[in-house]
């Protein structure tokens, strides 16, 4: 199977796939001068890659059809030097496997290519890149280059060097012949299916390859012509195409702001049809917010209430429906306001930092200088931001910038003082909400798209701000997992490639039914315990202990499990296995960028020992692009196809979606294959994900909001 996700537009935080294509359609963000993608997706002319790249945080869908072959090619820009593609390659005149399993559907590759920049065009020297098509995939593609750019006015040209498929014609020597025999001849395609073959790499014949693409004066229309280094007598399966020549030419329509449409004739005989849907993650703001509160108004006479005198039931129901604050406390330290509470409505939380201290301006009379709001996760305290009152009204008042008021604004550990409570809010026991999720997977034999619609039900019961029990009742709508019959093949204990029968077995499931407590256990570590159905495919009892100080940028933690793996019908009943399993994880934010890494080293479900590790980069708005690689004592024969854990990862905040604010993301998981090596257990809480406010950039980076 390949991607794996859901839909789900719920009050918690969630991992779900939105409908991609519908969205970067309406999307109205755009990365200025994008360039155009090649037919394998990333910046590129046709069949051959440039040495350019998009903005960061741009993001591209691209599909192109080019007989015998159809690819959808999915590209990450993280970061200014480095392009990721996510690929599937549908080889239209080859079946998928046996009639009985796959019926008549065609064959589909999966692969990575990963592009790096090795050095920006100057006055003098052309833009230098190298690349590695299908970096982890079947090999059938499997190709390296080099290749240059330079850009004289409207046209950019590009020269460069192949290996393998892309360099298959094979007109030149190696030049890297110079340093060792062994790189003049390429070893047969042989690997493991997602193993890497590094010693593959920049071996055997090559080929130039190059091109141009021309800006015309007409902005929506860009002219390309190209040289190719493949000339089809070694394509993969023995399928070998005719060619007229290696130049290929076309043209691109760019149809407005996010979409552009591609046409090309190829090899001389082939004519290639295409189309990119893409914007820019990096800078979106998301629509307006229309269907939020309005800004409370600023009261013309300056309040002359102490703080004793305030109804705190009152306000504390103004900050909930207005600053997204549930309070649990009001407390006072001399002049300073402490509200204690968490957040259900602002992503960002300087919004509501903001209105809160709008809320509390109309009530507070002089003898109130500092606003505090202590956020708190599951009644377990995260961080206190303070804000001095003065400053923030000279800022309304546009008397002083935002880099001013910066100075006026602290973020601190929450640390037991003493206060006078004000305020204690009631507990809210039980609350809930109905939700949709959508959930496939792409690329598996049965079918290149199985899909589920299910109605769900979320529901959590407080019997203390930091003890509750969670749980989840989902029920089928609609589904083709009918087709739904292979089930991978493992020589380890089958935690998640039975997946098959957790989803078809039956039409009423049980994914989450937990009891879980979180505190804070001294001054930066926080500890949890949990028992219950823990995810949809393992019960049992666990725990999990994380130092995580405030203002550093590391942190570390441990968890340990003891779980039984579920039955298939999701509800009360379990199978015999069972394994304790669990990690010491460490993490760093590397201060370049935004860059963080997770280093995972422990057992996991199916009892092997390794290590995970975890990149991303998260912008400033929010929205996170990461990947993760798990490698086990499990060797690749043992493991199976694609001989190791790993997958790409994009969260978006709701936040730039929707005309509403909303503290979920929505989340795309692209893992190649399910197989049982590597697998970690899937909880509903993390510690490092409920202490996520922490990090104090998304707070810093979205200062502005404060005033929104």
């Amino acid at each position: 199977m390949g991607l794996n996700a859901t839909l789900q537009l719920a009050r918690r935080r969630c991992t779900c796939l939105l409908p991609l294509a519908g969205w970067l359609v309406a999307c109205s963000v755009h990365a200025q001068s994008a360039p155009t993608q090649s037919d394998w997706g990333g910046a590129g002319l046709l069949q051959t890659a440039t040495a350019r790249m998009a903005d960061e945080g741009e993001i591209a869908f691209t599909a192109s059809q080019v007989t015998p072959y159809t690819r959808y090619n999915f590209t990450l820009q993280p970061l200014p030097w480095l392009e990721g593609i996510i690929r599937y390659t549908d080889i239209g005149n080859r079946p998928y496997g046996p009639a009985p399993l796959s019926g008549n559907q065609s064959y589909k590759d999966k692969s990575i290519d990963v592009k790096v920049r090795l050095w920006q065009e100057s006055h003098y020297l052309p833009e230098l890149a190298v690349g590695i098509r299908d970096v982890g995939g079947t090999g059938l593609f499997s190709s390296e280059y080099v290749v240059s750019n330079k850009r004289f006015g409207p046209v950019d040209a590009s020269l460069g060097l192949a290996w393998g498929y892309a360099g298959s014609r094979g007109d030149i020597s190696n030049p890297l012949d110079i340093f060792s025999d062994r790189f003049a001849i390429r070893p047969a395609a042989s690997k493991t299916t997602g193993d890497f073959s590094s010693s593959d790499y920049f071996r055997g014949p090559t080929a130039l390859f190059g091109g141009i693409s021309y800006q015309t004066p007409w902005q929506a229309l860009v002219l390309k012509l190209e040289y190719e280094g493949n000339d089809y007598k070694h394509e993969p399966q023995n399928n070998n195409q005719k060619q007229r020549t290696p130049i290929n030419l076309g043209v691109v329509y760019r149809l407005n702001r996010n979409i552009d449409l591609s046409l090309a004739f190829e090899r001389g005989t082939t004519a290639m049809f295409g189309f990119t849907l893409h914007t820019n993650l990096a800078e979106g703001t998301g629509p307006t917010k229309v269907l939020d509160p309005p800004l409370p108004a600023r009261v013309q006479t300056p309040p002359t209430q102490s703080p004793e005198q305030v109804n705190w039931a009152t306000v504390s129901s103004e900050l909930q429906s207005n600053a997204g604050i549930k309070v649990s406390e009001v407390s006072r330290r001399g002049s300073e306001l402490l509200i204690t509470g968490e957040q259900q409505r602002y992503f960002y939380p300087a919004k509501g930092v903001g209105r809160a201290a709008r809320v509390l301006d109309n009530q507070l009379g002089s003898d109130i200088d500092w606003y505090t709001v202590v956020d708190t996760r599951k009644g377990t305290p995260v961080v206190a931001t303070s804000v001095q009152r003065q400053s923030f009204d000279d800022l309304l008042d546009h008397n002083i910038d935002l880099s001013t008021f910066r100075r006026s604004v602290e973020q601190d550990a929450p640390l037991p003082q003493s206060e006078e409570v004000l305020y204690q809010a009631p507990l809210k026991k039980f609350d809930g909400g109905f939700s949709l999720t959508y959930g496939q997977s792409v690329g598996g034999p049965d079918g290149f798209i199985l899909y589920q619609v299910a109605a769900n039900y979320d529901a959590n019961y407080y019997f203390r701000p930091n003890l509750w029990w969670s749980g989840d009742v989902s029920a089928n709508l609609i589904n083709n997992y009918d087709k739904f019959t292979y089930t991978a093949p493992s020589d380890l204990p089958r935690v998640r490639t039975d997946i098959r029968y957790y989803l078809t077995s039956s039409t009423i499931t049980m994914p989450d039914f937990q009891l879980t407590t979180a505190r804070l256990l001294g001054n930066d570590l926080y500890g949890m315990a949990y028992g219950g159905m823990l995810e949809s495919m393992f019960g049992g009892v666990g725990g999990e202990v994380l130092y995580r100080p405030m203002g550093d940028r590391w942190a570390i933690g441990t968890d340990l499990n003891w779980v039984k793996q579920r039955g298939f019908d999701q509800d009360f009943s379990f199978l015999s296995y069972h394994v304790v399993t669990g990690h010491v994880t460490g993490y760093w934010d590397t201060g370049y960028k935004d860059v963080t890494l997770a280093v995972s080293v422990g057992r996991y479900l199916a009892g092997d020992w390794g290590t995970t590790i975890d990149v991303s980069r998260e912008f400033r708005n929010g929205v996170r692009m990461g990947a993760y690689a798990t490698l086990t004592n499990v060797d690749g024969q043992q493991f199976g196809e694609g001989s190791f854990d790993k997958g790409i990862y994009v969260s978006i905040p709701f936040d730039l979606m929707l005309p509403s604010s909303h503290t979920s993301s929505a989340g795309i998981l692209w893992q190649p294959l399910l197989r049982d090596g590597g697998a970690q257990l899937s909880k509903r809480y993390t510690l490092y994900g409920l202490t996520s406010d922490r990090d104090g950039d998304n707070f810093e980076d979205n200062l502005q909001q404060i005033t929104e």
